[in-house]
């Protein structure tokens, strides 16, 4: 990834408006000369299908440059110019910036560099907020109080143009300090790592796998998966035709209930809770013949299970690991919430103990990549008994530490030999 150029100006509020689609060609053309482009967008989820994007900020140079997406007819120039090669493009927290770039031209900004990941790699907490970094970072307090702005209102107070402008204004600032302290640590290729692959899991989330991400669904059997697989398709067709927000058409709980009863009854399926609510009960038929399709299919049609490790035993030994984990990754200044997920230690558990017989599965995230550098073999050590995790300092910030035992090991604490 190229090197962020440095950024010397203070923040200001000065800046230009863009509002028409000549003016977005212009500002498109200068905007292609900048080596660094940050940006952010102001938007409103609450209603629509898709989030309704209001407002896009754009730093590049010394100028601050607000674009007005609700006047201008074609806003994908922007999206086309930023996927252009010769540039790097800071976000901070850019989950919906990238969707935005996705949905609009299918490609994702070029050389994308977010600040909310580079910060966890160095060790600050994660996810962070735009405003914490500015603090922590450039030591700098940012002006709070329109979060909860309603970003389809014209016209925008100066109060709002100017939160919106902050957003943007120190985010090449931001980039160059956390390329520089992951430099020190040695984590460069880390963090353009954990962004590519963040990158990936993103596209694909809004690919043809999102049905995984139905909350509830992890437990599930293939059966179960096959029919919320075709409830989420049912419920996507319906949400984009009547462009409402897809849990407003059907909510998770109740494609993991359908899923759990396997029936394409009718009947039962008015009778579960929930069903009455809304407009479903126009849709019993809709979602039976969904259910019916699933329930139709042969076992090869079902969804590929993930990888799970299951037993009380598992349970503790993974509230054990993701305490260690976090002690770990406390001493090697790198935020425990972006190297494990409760789930990836979950993942590590299954493949450790080949508990589903999958030895032709790829390794989980915490045994290879950046990750498995990070760890090594400390969790094979200390499910070995090789590695004991102590209290060090019950008063310290860090009270935990972890010491490797020799190999002819003591009795364990609490037995006395005779």
């Amino acid at each position: 990834m190229s090197s962020i150029l440095k950024y010397q100006s203070s923040y200001r509020v000065q800046y230009q408006t863009i509002t028409t689609d000549e003016q977005l060609h212009d500002f498109c053309s200068d905007l292609r000369q900048a080596e660094v482009i940050a940006f952010d967008t102001e938007f409103v989820s609450e209603d629509s299908y898709l989030p309704e994007l209001c407002l896009i900020q754009v730093a590049a140079g010394d100028q601050i440059t607000l674009l007005n997406p609700l006047t201008i007819s074609d806003i994908n120039p922007f999206w086309e110019t930023l996927a252009e090669a010769g540039h790097v493009t800071v976000v901070h927290a850019g989950r919906e910036e990238l969707r935005f770039s996705l949905f609009a031209i299918d490609q994702p900004p070029h050389a994308l560099y977010d600040v909310q990941i580079a910060a966890g790699m160095i060790g600050l907490e994660y996810p962070a907020s735009y405003g914490t970094l500015v603090h922590k970072l450039l030591s700098k307090n940012l002006a709070k109080g329109e979060t909860r702005t309603d970003w389809r209102r014209r016209p925008l107070s100066k109060r709002q143009l100017d939160y919106a402008v902050q957003d943007v204004a120190d985010l090449q600032q931001l980039a160059v300090a956390l390329q520089a302290r992951a430099a020190e640590l040695d984590r460069s290729s880390w963090v353009e790592t954990e962004i590519e692959e963040w990158l990936a899991k993103l596209t694909r989330e809004t690919g043809p796998e999102a049905w995984r991400n139905v909350s509830g669904s992890g437990s599930l059997s293939a059966r179960n998966l096959a029919v919320v697989r075709e409830l989420w398709h049912w419920r996507d067709r319906e949400a984009k035709r009547r462009n409402r927000p897809a849990r407003r058409i059907l909510r998770d709980d109740l494609i993991c209930e359908l899923a759990r009863r396997q029936t394409a009854d009718p009947q039962r399926i008015r009778a579960i809770r929930g069903m009455d609510r809304g407009n479903l009960q126009n849709h019993i038929t809709d979602l039976a013949e969904a259910i019916e399709t699933a329930l139709q299919l042969s076992e090869d049609q079902y969804p590929v299970l993930r990888r799970k490790a299951r037993g009380p035993h598992l349970t503790v030994l993974g509230q054990f690991l993701t305490t260690a984990l976090g002690n770990h990754c406390k001493s090697a200044q790198i935020a425990a919430n972006l190297v494990a997920t409760t789930q990836d230690v979950r993942d590590w558990l299954a493949y450790h103990f080949n508990r589903n017989n999958e030895q032709s599965q790829s390794p989980p995230a915490l045994a290879s990549g950046w990750r498995g550098n990070l760890l090594g073999t400390i969790m094979e050590d200390l499910l070995a008994g090789k590695v004991a995790l102590r209290v060090h300092d019950p008063t310290d910030q860090q009270p935990l530490t972890m010491v490797r035992l020799s190999d002819e090991s003591s009795d364990p604490p609490g037995d006395r030999a005779d």
